[in-house]
């Protein structure tokens, strides 16, 4: 629920739903773009025509088998990366909040990795699920941790708290692959975050995991506005608090698990993002949830690019890429003098 006026409302839905469809146009550029360049630029006629009319060259078959495969599953994972960061800092009304920076994306790193290093799971659709019991497992463990204080918790402790167990659950997933080299070798990139070495079946095992987690923290607009009154004006506006609580930690598990199950974990989309958004489209998350939705991928796509570019014929993790973009907006929010909630 919206506190501002139902004319001020009316008066705001075109504008807003003017820039929902430039921000999907935005995508779609990207999204293009993400195609096109790699270690071999391709010219975007030649782009067009492997999406319309594929011949079989060594170019439409990189396009079509490689880097179409590596833009959806950007696109997926930046959604939900970002989704889950405004959900996360709706709930907790923390503006720090994010699923690398509170511990979140490495506890379901740590599941992924015994899983596979452990276990011999290699089917995403299995090792999905220890990412989500790491994911979870992280929440309790960090907003435990955060909260011990008499004080209860405030923004800055809960980063620091996700930041140590995120450090710590890490250091456990190195030491976990040191012990089998020849999985560590095929692992060391995911675990920096990264969307190359995926192939198409990645996404396909998770793709529903996401989508369930991306239509679920959608619906939850209306009742996270409720409840951003405060748990009495919820109430009275019809909010059912535990619900709601109960399928947001459900939406950031799904969306963070499998967002890290297929790329490994990557700090500060969701952090930053949610920022952006909120400083052009207010605190309403019927428009704030769908735009982080949107833009997210936006960022994760440009910073994969970045990394592929700045270190051809190599490339820089899309991991390390987001950090350097997303570590200035971190450092600005802590050093703000008030950090006041959302």
């Amino acid at each position: 629920m919206s506190v501002t006026s139902p004319p001020a409302q009316r008066g705001r839905q075109l504008p807003l739903a003017t820039g929902l469809a430039l921000a999907l146009a935005l995508l779609v550029v990207a999204a293009l773009v993400s195609v096109a360049v790699g270690a071999r630029s391709i010219p975007l006629p030649i782009v067009l025509d492997a999406l319309t009319a594929p011949d079989g060259s060594t170019d439409h078959t990189v396009i079509r088998e490689v880097r179409i495969p590596r833009t959806l599953l950007g696109i997926g994972v930046g959604a939900c990366l970002g989704l889950a960061g405004a959900l996360i800092q709706s709930l907790t009304r923390n503006p720090l909040a994010d699923p690398g920076l509170l511990g979140i994306s490495e506890g379901a790193a740590v599941g992924v990795t015994i899983a596979i290093a452990l276990l011999g799971l290699t089917d995403p659709a299995l090792y999905v699920w220890f990412a989500f019991a790491g994911a979870a497992l992280a929440s309790v463990l960090v907003y435990s941790i955060g909260t011990a204080n008499r004080s209860g918790a405030s923004p800055v402790r809960l980063a620091l708290a996700g930041v140590a167990v995120g450090m710590v659950l890490l250091a456990v997933a190195q030491a976990i692959l040191r012990i089998d080299t020849k999985t560590y070798d095929k692992m060391r990139f995911w675990l920096t975050g990264s969307l190359a070495a995926q192939t198409g079946d990645v996404l396909v095992r998770l793709a529903p995991f996401m989508i369930v987690g991306l239509v679920l923290g959608l619906l939850l607009a209306r009742p996270l506005n409720g409840l951003a009154l405060g748990e009495e004006a919820g109430r009275a506006v019809g909010v059912n608090v535990g619900r709601t609580r109960g399928l947001t930690a459900l939406a950031v598990t799904l969306l963070c698990g499998s967002a890290t199950a297929a790329a490994g974990p990557i700090w500060f989309v969701g952090l930053a993002v949610p920022h952006a958004v909120r400083a052009v489209v207010g605190a309403d998350q019927r428009w704030l949830l769908p735009y982080t939705a949107v833009l997210a991928p936006v960022l994760l796509l440009a910073a994969d690019v970045a990394g592929r570019v700045i270190a051809l014929p190599g490339e820089v993790q899309v991991g390390i890429m987001a950090a350097f973009l997303g570590a200035p907006v971190f450092i600005l929010l802590a050093r703000r003098r008030r950090l006041v909630a959302l």
